[in-house]
């Protein structure tokens, strides 16, 4: 458990709280893509980290985020005019280009508006728009992006979307990084068992002739429910390994990497798989932004998984035109009792949404006071700790893990099986080889 201090420093990040000076320190995705979907187009509010702004892209395509308010008079400029590399308030006309510079003072006489317009720049962020996703830093001097794999990809080989989750980022990374909870959560149910997610209450789970591992392990999960987890710290955060039993003396392993400040590539993936990540951004202290990517570094991703992403599969929700999931708090997740009797763990649709609910009914803001931690907590206390260290290091003036080396971000998760004889060092080169982490650190 955390001290009721340490969870209050865990889960706030406004601009003066310890976790949102380090939340500072990192790029954060701010919106995709297709929320401006060309030159001139109406702006959108955005908050992140408990901030206000408006977000534009101005006449040549180029995208600028701005804090709202007009400093002449306070009007919004969610209401103002995008035009000619600007946005206009339409109370008295100042304009301010994507920098937050104030290039136009038209109710004052030139001699004044000479004068006045240097004192009248607004707070701009830093912008980068790279893999269908504007990417915003707050200070001065930010640093490259991180190196993830999927900002290299093509766009034929990639999807992004993003949905909203009603609690704070603290927890829903913990759900994202708990592995354990395949075996329960994400299970089916047959003849009043917990069977196997692939079977979706179709059948027992059993063992069939000529089973390949993408079929046995959903069966694994179900036969074994108390995965071993050993954690792996690199330069860019940690490797989460979580070993269950197999077949035939074999272990069946599902990695998952955390990266800071809140990114993490989820399991559930051979090398023949599409690789999926999230990253979890603070709207405020009590809900987030999730963006979901996935991606492929061989083929395009296919128009029927497209389809199935929009629709809500894995860790992509059903959503609205708002992105807001179409299962939340306000019904229940639309949670489905006789689903539940006879063929769903959980009663609930998707697994993004099952993952959803169960982060969402820990209260908007969880009290890690009252917890009772195993070892399949590992990877969440040795979460909770990362964060906390680079926060620290932020309050001693020290750049955080992994702010300003852009290399440690290239990594991959995903599952292996593992013969008796080989040790963790042989199964994460095999699996990984060099995306495992920089300068990871074997026990």
């Amino acid at each position: 458990m955390l001290s009721a201090a340490d969870n209050k420093k865990l889960t706030r990040t406004g601009p003066d709280t310890p976790m949102g000076r380090t939340f500072r320190k990192y790029w954060m995705p701010a919106l995709l893509s297709r929320e401006l979907p060309h030159p001139d187009c109406p702006p959108v509010r955005l908050k992140l980290l408990g901030e206000e702004f408006v977000a534009f892209r101005d006449t040549l395509g180029k995208v600028g985020i701005v804090e709202p308010r007009c400093p002449h008079r306070g009007a919004n400029l969610f209401f103002g005019r995008n035009e000619a590399c600007g946005l206009r308030c339409i109370y008295h006309g100042w304009k301010f280009d994507r920098q937050g510079n104030c290039v136009d003072i038209p109710n004052a006489t030139p001699e004044v508006a000479s004068r006045l317009m240097p004192r009248a720049s607004i707070q701009a962020l830093t912008v980068e728009e790279r893999g269908d996703v504007v990417w915003a830093f707050f200070g001065e001097s930010a640093p490259p992006l991180p190196d993830f794999e999927y900002l290299g990809m093509p766009s034929e080989q990639r999807f992004v979307s993003k949905k909203f989750q009603q609690c704070n980022w603290a927890q829903a990374v913990e759900g994202g990084l708990d592995t354990s909870h395949f075996s329960y959560l994400h299970a089916g149910v047959y003849d009043g068992e917990k069977a196997s997610l692939l079977d979706g209450g179709k059948r027992p789970t059993l063992r069939a002739a000529n089973e390949s591992p993408n079929h046995s392990r959903f069966r694994w999960l179900i036969e074994d429910g108390a995965p071993r987890f050993t954690v792996l710290e690199h330069d860019a955060g940690l490797l989460l390994c979580a070993a269950r039993s197999a077949d035939d003396d074999q272990t069946y392993w599902r990695m998952t990497q955390y990266l800071v400040p809140n990114h993490s590539l989820t399991p559930g993936n051979f090398p023949e798989d599409t690789s999926l990540m999230n990253t979890w951004v603070p709207y405020d202290d009590e809900s987030c932004w999730i963006f979901c990517y996935a991606w492929h570094p061989d083929r395009e991703i296919s128009d029927d998984e497209r389809t199935r992403y929009r629709e809500g599969r894995g860790l992509f929700a059903e959503v609205d035109d708002d992105f807001v999931p179409v299962r939340r708090r306000e019904n229940d997740y639309l949670i489905d009792r006789d689903m539940q009797r006879g063929t769903n763990y959980t009663g609930i649709a998707n697994i993004s949404e099952q993952d959803q609910a169960v982060a969402d009914s820990q209260g908007t803001i969880a009290d890690r006071t009252q917890e009772t931690l195993l070892q399949t907590d590992l990877g969440i206390t040795r979460f909770r700790a990362t964060i906390l260290n680079a926060c620290q290091s932020v309050e001693e003036g020290v750049q955080p893990k992994g702010a300003s080396d852009t290399s440690a971000f290239r990594v991959r998760s995903g599952d292996y099986v593992s013969e008796p004889h080989q040790s963790l060092v042989e199964v994460v080169h095999a699996r990984f080889g060099e995306f495992a982490g920089k300068n990871i650190v074997f026990p």
